[in-house]
């Protein structure tokens, strides 16, 4: 894991990363000079004497020139508290730098994994969950961002143990072993016992967790199935069966991160009470004279004991998200696609020679095509479901490209180099259109430059402007997945769309499929309309709405037949 956890940090997370270590290094220090200044200070306060018998005491009264001994044990004390105040606010300036790395890597790996789904080639992303993925951004690089911070704070308490654990071995070694003797076998019961658990609940924890989301996504998207087969109960049954399993284990989890605390805190005051007995036994007399060590062993318990729950906790934590680091670091590994940017214009046509195409399975899709598009073309595709024409048509706009052969542009070849200029030729319409929950503009321009007079302009082409104009204009709320609009409104949205970035080629997917006839002969005649002077692509299994396409493509037994 922590191989993993290394390669997921960039070298500006790792300088930061050891600048924190660092840093917690000292503030243990601060921490063990905190316990360990208070016993002279008791000592100080309970016997004057201590202090000309104390050779730094002694030193220290006599630079400063102190007329009284009380009056030097309450500047001690005034002394102290300043150093308590800056304690609290050093530890409160730490834990902040803390959460400013921990937070950060959230946003980096977050980021850096939308960016890599949206990098991923079309065919490699069409094959993985898409709940999956979101699940993987939302909660995992989480779960990621606790597992760093958990290290971290283990790694500033492992310190804290080491100072002060040394402290108190220089002052008495004896106590100091009989103590860490009884400390280290309950620890050792509280990982052994607990930590397995933890570890198998964590992995429950995933895989109940994608359930839920694989429900969330499957109901919501097919809310109108739902409704009309009335199976909602049954849909309830899989979500309650899947998230009681998913409570269980936080339950589990929640419940364990408690019982470490429980049992150090009966621990710390048995431990108190025995080494009152180790030191009546050990010195047979009453232990008065030893009332400013049994304060510093009773201070450093109280400082200790957090520190060893918290890293009981933290290690649990760990264990129980470890399958976060796991997950991340495997769905980094995808290849995306390092499109180059070298242009390609389209004058004269599109050839496709001895074009293969074959699914990551090894299945063969379409075998040695040959044809040609002339620029200005209108292009029917038809063919039987899953007979390859959608595959072809993703060629022809560089989403996937070919296996064996080669797609030429004005005799150019269509490469990696030059996919980003060819597809921004392109405008697309699908058979499922996705309108989000915004405005007719911003579903229009779609995270490309907005354009005022533009969009007025395409959505006049589509017959929209009147009706949105007497509404809140390019503001006109569409609802989500465009439930505000009617199917043909849509449907010009989606148009509208294809045709803002004045593609050269305009490819209709399926995509009047949806509608009635009448209103599908309609929007087609506006379409050949609009696009007299653009290269049109129409995918369907309707003949008659492809009357005026020159040519029609028949995509059958792997081959396309002219």
């Amino acid at each position: 894991m922590f191989k993993k956890i290394n390669a997921l940090l960039s070298k500006h997370d790792k300088n930061f990363l050891l600048a924190l270590i660092f840093f917690s290094i000292f503030i243990s220090l601060i921490e063990t000079f905190a316990v360990s200044i208070l016993m002279p200070f008791i000592s100080a306060a309970s016997d004057f004497e201590f202090i000309q018998k104390n050779k730094y005491m002694s030193a220290l009264y006599d630079f400063f020139n102190m007329s009284s001994n009380s009056k030097f044990v309450i500047y001690f004390g005034i002394l102290l508290c300043i150093f308590y105040v800056f304690r609290s606010l050093i530890n409160m300036f730490y834990y902040y730098m803390l959460s400013k790395f921990s937070e950060g890597r959230y946003f980096a790996i977050s980021k850096r994994l939308f960016e890599g789904y949206l990098n991923l080639p079309y065919q490699k992303f069409n094959s993985l969950n898409t709940s999956h993925l979101t699940k993987i951004i939302i909660n995992e690089a989480s779960y990621y961002t606790q597992v760093i911070s958990s290290l971290l704070v283990m790694i500033s308490e492992i310190f804290v143990i080491i100072f002060i654990y040394s402290l108190l071995l220089y002052i008495d070694w004896q106590s100091t072993l009989f103590l860490s003797l009884i400390l280290l076998f309950v620890v050792g019961i509280i990982l052994g016992k607990i930590t397995h658990l933890i570890k198998t609940k964590g992995k429950d924890r995933e895989v109940y967790q994608r359930g839920i989301y694989d429900v969330l996504s499957s109901s919501f998207g097919n809310f109108k199935v739902i409704k009309l087969f009335s199976n909602e109960k049954k849909i309830v049954e899989n979500f309650t069966g899947v998230s009681q399993k998913l409570v269980h284990s936080n339950i589990i989890f929640e419940t364990s991160s408690h019982i470490p605390r429980l049992l150090l805190d009966g621990l710390g005051f048995a431990l108190l009470s025995l080494l009152v007995s180790f030191l009546v036994w050990k010195y047979n007399a009453d232990i008065s004279k030893w009332m400013p060590i049994l304060s510093l062993y009773i201070l450093a318990l109280y400082r200790l004991l957090p520190s060893v729950h918290r890293i009981i906790v933290r290690y649990n934590k760990i264990m129980f998200y470890a399958q976060a680091v796991e997950l991340i670091y495997n769905e980094l590994q995808y290849e995306g696609e390092h499109l180059g940017e070298e242009s390609l214009n389209f004058n004269h046509n599109i050839i496709f020679k001895d074009v293969n195409f074959f699914y990551e399975n090894g299945e063969k899709v379409l075998d040695t095509i040959n044809l040609s598009i002339q620029k200005g073309e209108n292009i029917g595709v038809i063919g039987e479901s899953g007979s390859g024409k959608s595959t072809f048509v993703d060629m022809l706009i560089g989403l996937n490209f070919p296996t064996g052969g080669a797609i030429l542009i004005d005799n150019q070849e269509l490469t990696i180099n030059n996919i980003v200029s060819w597809r921004k030729q392109i405008g697309y319409i699908p058979q499922s259109i996705y309108l989000f929950d915004g405005t007719v503009g911003e579903n229009i321009v779609f995270a490309r430059e907005y354009d005022k007079d533009k969009l007025i302009d395409v959505l006049k082409k589509v017959n929209l402007w009147d009706m949105f104009d007497e509404k809140e204009g390019l503001n006109t709320q569409v609802g989500e997945m465009g439930k505000l609009l009617s199917g043909g409104q849509q449907q010009r949205i989606a148009i509208a769309r294809a045709l803002y970035s004045s593609p050269n080629i305009l490819v209709l997917d399926e995509a009047t499929s949806a509608l009635d006839a009448k209103i599908e002969q309609k929007i087609m005649q506006e379409i050949y309309t609009l696009c007299k002077d653009k290269t049109l692509i129409i995918i369907s299994h309707k003949q008659e709405i492809l009357k005026e396409c020159n040519r029609v493509f028949k995509v059958e037994n792997k081959r396309v037949i002219v």
